[in-house]
């Protein structure tokens, strides 16, 4: 499951779609209707892939509760958000067992069981893990005997940088030196 532009933005209801990133801001696609909108620097937005949730013993990402949810209902809806309370802790238990209860309130639980809901609608939930490439898996190995043959680059002269005003008194200076310039 790819949540990499997907948006949660505060205040609007739904997840969103970012679509182009502009100067003031960028537009993104509501997931429900598909109406876009302008969305300005100062609001408050949130990438699904940034979000968190606290366990007793980490933080686990959104993506990977999201994962487990499609797991459990081989990518059908989940549970509705507007269940009361009381199912809606049990229901997310079996998926998260070992989730903070004291730092975790049912709005959040509420939300996660929304958003999974706006996605399975749009097809965007899978049981696959999505495997992300780390900085490790892009550093190259470099053979010792291949750097013994590389030549040295010529050394390029080096001008003597100066503040943009002793250039110019540089430059002043040569001109009203110059004799063919005094008459």
């Amino acid at each position: 499951m790819n949540v990499e532009k997907i948006l949660a933005i505060s205040g609007k209801p739904g997840l969103y779609a970012l679509k182009v990133q502009t100067r003031s801001g960028f537009v993104a696609e509501s997931l429900l209707d598909g109406k876009k909108i302008t969305v300005g620097m100062k609001s408050n937005v949130s990438l699904l892939s940034e979000i968190s949730m606290y366990t007793l013993t980490a933080e686990k990402p959104l993506a990977e509760i999201l994962r487990e949810i499609a797991i459990k209902e081989n990518e059908g809806p989940a549970i509705s958000h507007k269940e009361d309370n009381d199912k809606l802790l049990a229901y997310f238990s079996e998926i998260v067992p070992d989730y903070d209860t004291t730092r975790v309130y049912p709005s959040d639980i509420k939300k996660v069981f929304n958003w999974y809901n706006i996605l399975q609608s749009k097809g965007l939930v899978s049981k696959v893990e999505v495997k992300t490439e780390s900085v490790s898996d892009n550093k190259e190995v470099v053979n010792e005997d291949a750097t013994e043959n590389i030549k040295p680059e010529k050394e390029t002269k080096k001008t003597e940088k100066l503040p943009k005003t002793e250039k110019v008194e540089k430059v002043v200076k040569a001109k009203t030196s110059d004799p063919k310039t005094k008459k």
